[in-house]
């Protein structure tokens, strides 16, 4: 099965460096003519599976969308992370999770355990419970060959009140990304990752030196551009992976028209 940093390297030279958001909340039914409900979420999510499966490198459902029909939302879910696996992409599941002891170790062996039906390839997760609350996550992720994004610099404006500011040893964030990148320096594989938005003018941190994949959201909708990201990224550029939501999906249900999108940002 490899790794995942060598599985996400062989699907992004294969069809694109490129992650899409499933993110079928209300807006996104109406425009596709669903109703809001678990069945409209499912044809909505398992649609731009259908649609784009076989060109997309890596997809992100966001939980929060599923988890908001209840357990027949959860179920759709599973289908959801089954069909992704079938069509030979990746799934991040998108639930920012964070805890602290048996609590992490839990939601560790909902998202990142072979056998449960809640696993995609990796999971974001939240560290502003301290960083080390998550070694349970991350020693699952090691363990399974999966992979851990870690919220870092967050794309909306208000992360940077948390973010930027100064702890002992410089910025919050700052710590944050030295102490993934020295855990990636110590394991058996590189399964930390960080969550860095491409909604900003500056990332007020450096990246540049992290030694694993580099998840962007805020592309399109929120604003960002992915012909901006090699200049805000510089030498961290090849780590990234831009995710990219409505611009896409909210193009849907024309299937042909979602491909296209696909194409448009896939191109740079």
């Amino acid at each position: 099965m490899g790794t995942y940093r060598q599985r996400l390297r062989q699907v992004t030279a294969e069809r694109g460096n490129l992650c899409v958001g499933i993110d079928p909340h209300p807006g996104v039914l109406a425009a596709w003519g669903l109703p809001a409900t678990a069945s409209g979420l499912e044809q909505c999510a398992r649609g731009i599976i259908e649609a784009l499966g076989d060109r997309v490198a890596v997809f992100k459902p966001q939980s929060a969308f599923f988890e908001a029909h209840g357990s027949a939302g959860v179920a759709v879910l599973e289908r959801v992370l089954a069909d992704i696996r079938a069509a030979g992409a990746l799934s991040i599941v998108d639930a920012k999770r964070g805890d602290i002891g048996s609590t992490m170790a839990a939601y560790a062996a909902a998202y990142l355990t072979d056998g449960s039906p809640l696993a995609g390839d990796a999971l974001t997760v939240s560290p502003y419970l301290g960083f080390g609350s998550l070694l349970p996550a991350f020693e699952a992720a090691v363990a399974s060959d999966r992979g851990v994004y870690v919220l870092a610099r967050t794309s909306n404006p208000e992360g940077g009140q948390v973010q930027l500011a100064l702890g002992r040893e410089g910025s919050v964030v700052q710590e944050i990304i030295d102490a993934a990148r020295a855990f990636n320096a110590s394991a058996r594989t590189r399964a930390i990752g960080l969550v860095v938005g491409g909604t900003h003018a500056s990332l007020g941190c450096d990246v540049s030196e992290f030694n694993g994949s580099i998840l962007v959201p805020g592309i399109g909708a929120q604003g960002g551009d992915v012909a901006d990201l090699p200049h805000l990224f510089g030498a961290a550029f090849e780590q990234v992976l831009p995710m990219v939501g409505r611009a896409i999906i909210g193009a849907g249900p024309g299937v042909p028209e979602m491909r296209e999108r696909v194409r448009a940002f896939t191109a740079h």
